[in-house]
């Protein structure tokens, strides 16, 4: 159950930013006005964002972008230079390195996202630590930046359930252990990209039989892969992102992967019902930072 907004003071507080939450909790991010122009964005993460979904949010977008990845790797992992596969994951033009990058000051939104399995990340690689620490490296370089947490997802065959660990991760894990901490180290607003939930509630949709032509959860993932997505799962994503960083839903456009060749995309009503699901998701989460209607 997620908890109340405080009233009083904290609608007093909210004005300069900030909410205050119960029992001491960390705060929550403010809205954010929604964007006049493009949002030269960075990525840092692994194959849950991988190369072709950022490409895609940049042609939907018409922005500049550019990453850092690793094979499962953590924030940390990012921080401390113990990148697994890094050579292989940044082999291409978008790439630059993160500390370089972000310090620099030349991006608008940056966006982090931890290595799953996600308790694993918070007990040994102290997630909260290191997203605070991201954040403030991004802040450094831009005082102005907006930053994201990108929460992702687990494996199909989850022993306690694909769907389930979903459900309850988002609050036990990504907000309580992970994004409010970071907050309550003084790293600032930090806001959510709740891609988890969108996965989620496609899946839903799609195994009701309310999106023509899809049947199943697996529509979303690459063949024989529980975890990595397909290209309509990349698209899934990068609308879910280009929602959250432009408080409306992409135009529509042809989409195409990092190399150029056109994405393997299911038929325009499927692709429209699936906007409604990103849309109707992400507008139920304050941590987001929308504000207004959708363009």
């Amino acid at each position: 159950m997620r908890r109340r907004w405080l009233l009083g003071a904290g609608a007093a507080l909210a004005g300069a930013g900030w909410f205050l939450w119960p029992q001491g909790a960390a705060p929550v991010a403010a809205t954010l006005p929604r964007p006049t122009g493009p949002l030269r964005t960075y990525h840092l993460g692994h194959s849950l964002v991988g190369r072709d979904m950022p490409a895609m949010l940049a042609a939907m977008a018409g922005h500049d972008h550019a990453s850092q990845l690793g094979w499962g790797a953590s924030l940390r992992n990012h921080a401390t230079g113990e990148v697994p596969g890094f050579a292989v994951e940044n082999d291409h033009p978008d790439h630059l390195p993160a500390e370089t990058a972000l310090a620099g000051g030349g991006f608008d939104a940056v966006v982090l996202t931890e290595m799953v399995e996600l308790r694993d990340a918070i007990r040994w690689h102290d997630s909260a630590r290191w997203l605070a620490h991201w954040a403030g490296v991004a802040r450094a370089g831009n005082p102005g930046v907006r930053v994201y947490l990108y929460e992702t997802w687990h494996r199909l065959d989850d022993p306690e359930g694909w769907l389930q660990r979903i459900d309850a991760d988002l609050s036990r894990r990504w907000l309580d252990e992970v994004l409010r901490p970071a907050m309550a180290r003084g790293a600032g607003d930090i806001h959510l990209i709740p891609g988890g939930q969108v996965m989620a509630a496609a899946a839903r949709a799609i195994e009701a039989g309310g999106v023509p032509g899809l049947t199943s959860r697996r529509d979303l993932f690459q063949p024989g892969d529980p975890i990595h997505f397909s290209d309509l799962g990349a698209w899934l994503m990068a609308v879910t992102h280009h929602a959250v960083l432009y408080h409306r839903l992409p135009a529509a456009a042809p989409v195409a992967r990092a190399d150029g060749s056109p994405a393997d995309l299911p038929s325009e009503p499927a692709l429209t019902r699936l906007q409604e699901v990103v849309w109707a998701t992400i507008r139920r989460y304050p941590e987001t930072g929308l504000s207004g209607t959708p363009g």
